[in-house]
């Protein structure tokens, strides 16, 4: 929902330190994989009940996920680099919630699955559209230039990570936030689900 908005903000600083970076060598493969490793780090952080630890590895893999796409833009786009850096997105999407469900199975499991069954409705409602709208030559920077069509929603990254935030500032209180936030996401993908089908 905010992400469209956040983007004139957040894009000029990021295109400047991307140059740089590319300037000095760095691929932008690299910083994907970097960032990768910090999002993972920050999942092991939560099992070993360090949520502070985590929250900075979280924010170091936002950091590097807009990067990434800035270094790119400095040197060469690929696909290879707008795949990897889709998919583990969603791979570290994943790996929050499903590290809170294994740092308290007994409090946590039940809402975690919940949030993660509605990041499958989310990122299905997403890349279906995204491959449905490269094959109709639909196109938008609204998100900023993306390798894929970015389908806007209710909740989208600046969302995500704010409730990724919350999850380690509060970890007590992961459970009702998460139940929350798989509403939100669930209502997300139904409103796409709906765009979409009378799109096409």
């Amino acid at each position: 929902m905010f992400d469209a908005r956040l983007r004139p903000l957040i894009d000029p600083p990021l295109n400047a330190a991307g140059r740089r970076l590319a300037a000095a060598g760095v691929g932008a493969d690299a910083v994907t994989l970097a960032g990768f490793a910090c999002g993972i780090a920050a999942a092991f952080a939560i099992c070993w009940h360090a949520p502070l630890l985590a929250a900075l590895l979280i924010l170091a893999n936002r950091l590097a996920d807009g990067l990434d796409g800035a270094v790119a833009r400095a040197r060469a786009r690929t696909d290879r680099g707008g795949y990897l850096d889709i998919v583990l997105d969603f791979f570290f999407y994943g790996a929050i919630p499903f590290a809170f469900a294994l740092a308290d199975p007994a409090a946590n499991a039940l809402a975690a699955s919940a949030l993660l069954f509605s990041f499958y409705m989310n990122g299905a409602s997403f890349l279906g559209f995204a491959i449905m709208a490269e094959k109709r030559g639909f196109s938008t920077s609204a998100q900023g230039a993306k390798s894929l069509y970015y389908l806007g929603g209710l909740a989208e990254g600046a969302e995500t990570i704010a409730v990724f935030l919350a999850f380690c500032l509060f970890p007590a209180a992961f459970a009702p936030i998460a139940w929350a936030f798989a509403a939100v996401c669930a209502v997300s993908a139904t409103a796409r689900l709906v765009m979409v089908s009378r799109l096409l």
